[in-house]
C-alpha cells in the first residue's frame, strides 16, 4: 500500500510509534521575502484560476510549484526540487509511492539525493486530510537520509492547498503540528518560512 493509505494522523502514529505535539509554533518570526516580479505577475494570473477550478492539480501547478521554484531561485539553485517523483523507501512499511513535492539540500536534479529536508503535500481543500500522508512521507525522508548516511535532526513537512499552508516537523519519533493556517497571499511570508526551513531547519 502506498503513502495514501495513511489517511489519518492516528494511522501513521500507530504504524511508526510516533508521539505528537499540537499547536506549538516552531517557525521563527521571519521577515517576509519580497517575491520576484516574475512570481508576483504569475500569481496574479494563476491564483484566480486555481481557486475557481478548485482541483488539486490546478492548485499544485498554478500556485505551489511556482512558489517552490521561487524558493530554489532565492537559494541560488543550490537545492533541488522534485515534483511527483517516486519516493519508495521501504515498501514493506508502506513507505512507497509518489511525493507531491520534496526539496533536497543537494543541488543534483536527475535523482533524489540526501538530505531531503521538506515534504510538501498538496490537497484540494481540507488540509487535515493530508496530514497523515505528509507525516508518512516525512518518516520516509528520515529513513532515506539515514540510509544515505546524511542524517539531519529535523524533517519538515507542509500540507497546502495553495492558498493555505500548514507546517509540521519530525524530530526522532515526535511530530509537532503547528495548527496555525498560514495564508497565501501574502506569498512573502510563505517564502520566508520555506527559505528558513531549507537554510536553518
Amino acid at each position: 500500500m502506498p503513502y495514501s493509505q495513511f489517511t489519518t494522523i492516528t494511522k501513521v502514529k500507530e504504524a511508526f510509534d510516533l508521539s505528537t505535539v499540537e499547536g506549538v509554533r516552531f517557525l521563527p518570526e521571519t521577515a517576509a521575502i519580497t517575491p520576484s516580479n516574475t512570481l508576483q505577475d504569475y500569481l496574479e494570473e494563476t491564483l484566480p484560476i486555481a481557486t475557481a477550478t478548485g482541483s488539486e492539480k490546478a492548485r499544485s501547478e498554478l500556485i505551489i510549484t511556482p512558489v517552490l521554484v521561487e524558493v530554489r531561485r532565492i537559494l541560488n539553485r543550490e537545492v533541488s526540487l522534485f515534483s511527483g517523483e517516486d519516493f519508495t523507501v521501504d515498501e514493506s512499511l508502506g513507505l512507497n509511492g509518489r511525493c507531491d513535492f520534496l526539496i533536497s539540500r543537494s543541488p543534483e536534479m536527475l535523482e533524489i539525493e540526501a538530505p531531503v529536508i521538506i515534504i510538501v503535500e498538496a490537497k484540494q481543500a481540507d488540509l487535515k486530510t493530508g496530514i497523515g500522508q505528509c507525516v508518512a512521507q516525512m518518516i520516509a525522508a528520515q529513513k532515506f537520509n539515514q540510509a544515505k548516511g546524511k542524517c539531519i535532526s529535523i524533517i519538515y513537512g507542509s500540507v497546502s492547498n495553495g492558498v493555505q499552508w500548514q507546517f509540521l516537523k519530525l524530530e526522532q519519533q515526535t511530530v509537532t503540528i503547528d495548527l496555525t493556517i498560514y495564508p497565501l497571499p501574502s506569498v512573502g511570508q510563505i517564502l520566508s518560512f520555506l527559505v528558513w526551513i531549507v537554510q536553518e531547519g
